[in-house]
């Protein structure tokens, strides 16, 4: 990959790489950190990367950065996972996008990855599997238990409305 092809991909894609870390993390200044890390990364392999092939080295790489702090910040801060069983929607209408953001933020963390992939960034199931890790089942299993949470957890649109 060449310098111009570098800077092409940080032109194309980091938008779209801070979105999709933004979204699972709920905190810009580490969604910039990991963002940052992951051009870091492309920029020590620019010569193994393929210019073809830099949306998924990045989506790949900054998924295991992300992964990678959230990781060190429960040892750091013994973070617990908050469960919610009930809708959380109340009598009066917030805005769909809202209840959907709180209802997106709590699945598990590999749930909303693939979701997140999937729904917002229109990744397939195999490109899912490569940037996770996961393999192609897994990715399905994940997006289908996810989906249903957030069915369940918004209920019905008359309900939210």
């Amino acid at each position: 990959m060449t310098v111009a092809e570098y800077n092409k991909s940080v032109e194309d894609h980091s938008d779209g790489v801070y979105r999709f870390i933004l979204k699972n993390i709920k905190n810009d200044d580490k969604a910039r950190d990991v963002v940052q890390d992951t051009y870091e990364k492309l920029w020590l392999k620019v010569e193994e990367v393929s210019a073809e092939k830099v949306k998924s080295y990045l989506f790949t790489a900054a998924y295991h950065t992300m992964i990678d702090m959230i990781r060190k910040e429960k040892r750091v801060t013994g973070y617990e996972a908050e469960k919610h069983d009930k809708p959380s929607h109340s009598e009066h209408y917030t805005g769909l996008s809202q209840i959907l953001e709180e209802a997106v933020a709590k699945l598990p963390a590999d749930q909303r990855s693939v979701i997140m992939l999937r729904d917002y960034e229109g990744y397939s199931y195999e490109e899912i599997a490569g940037i996770t890790g996961l393999t192609e089942s897994q990715v399905k299993v994940y997006i289908f238990r996810g989906r249903m949470f957030l069915k369940n957890y918004i209920g019905s649109i008359e309900a939210v409305i």
